[in-house]
C-alpha cells in the first residue's frame, strides 16, 4: 500500500519549528510530532507500511526521529535504518527504544521478527568507534554515530523494582560494564530494552 498522509506534510516540514517524527505512534502520539503508525487511528498523521521504509519524508528533513518498541517488528531492518539516516539532518538524532534479547516476555509476542543487543547498533557503526568487543562494519554500507547507549532495568514486581534500577545504575556507568554484562550476567539479570540516540555519520 502507499503512505496515506493526512496532514499537509510539505507545511509541517517547511513551517520553521523543528520536524519531530514518531514512528509507530499508535493513538497516543506526542504533541508536535509527525505520527507515523501502520494502522489508521485518530491522531496518526502518515499511514504507512514501514517495511518500505520512509519515502514520503525527503532527505535531510528531520530533526528528531523517535521509535518506540517497533523496530523488533520490521523485518527489513536495514532498509528502515537507510532511511531513517537518509530523512535526519546531519545534526539531527534518531531515539530509538528496542527490546533487549535477555527479556523474557519478548518471546510472548509472536509479532516480533528480530533480536536486540548490546552490540546490534554498532554494526552501522565504522570501525574506530566500535566497542571492545568489535563488531563487522562491512554487511551495509549504512552509517551512524551512537551518542548515547543505555541497558534498561525493569520488573513487573514492585519488590524487585529498586533493585533493577539499582542494578541498571551501576552497569550504565561504562560501557565496558555493559560488555561485561551482556557477556556474562544477562541471563542471570534480564535487561528489559535498550536506549540508544544515534545520529548520521557525515
Amino acid at each position: 500500500m502507499d503512505a496515506l498522509v493526512k496532514i499537509d506534510l510539505k507545511e509541517a516540514i517547511s513551517g520553521g519549528g523543528p520536524v519531530i517524527v514518531e514512528l509507530g505512534c499508535g493513538p497516543k502520539k506526542k504533541e508536535g510530532r509527525i505520527g507515523v503508525d501502520s494502522i489508521d487511528l485518530p491522531n496518526v498523521d502518515i499511514v504507512a507500511d514501514l517495511e518500505k521504509g520512509l519515502p514520503f519524508l525527503p532527505d535531510n528533513s528531520v530533526d528528531e526521529l523517535h521509535c518506540r518498541s517497533v523496530l523488533e517488528h520490521i523485518q527489513n531492518f536495514e532498509n528502515l535504518m537507510r532511511d531513517i539516516v537518509r530523512v535526519l539532518k546531519s545534526n539531527g538524532r534518531a531515539y530509538i527504544f528496542v527490546p533487549h534479547f535477555s527479556n523474557p516476555h519478548y518471546y510472548s509476542d509472536y509479532t516480533h521478527k528480530r533480536f536486540f543487543g548490546l552490540y546490534t547498533f554498532y554494526y552501522f557503526v565504522d570501525n574506530k568507534h566500535q566497542l571492545k568487543r568489535k563488531v563487522p562494519h562491512f554487511y551495509t554500507d549504512v552509517r551512524i554515530i551512537i551518542l548515547s547507549q543505555r541497558l534498561i532495568f525493569r520488573s513487573s514486581f514492585k519488590i524487585i523494582k529498586p533493585f533493577k534500577k539499582l542494578i541498571g545504575w551501576f552497569i550504565n556507568t561504562h560501557t565496558l560494564l555493559q560488555q561485561y554484562y551482556e557477556e556474562n550476567l544477562c541471563y542471570v539479570i534480564p535487561c528489559h530494552g535498550i536506549e540508544v540516540v544515534f545520529s548520521p555519520a557525515s
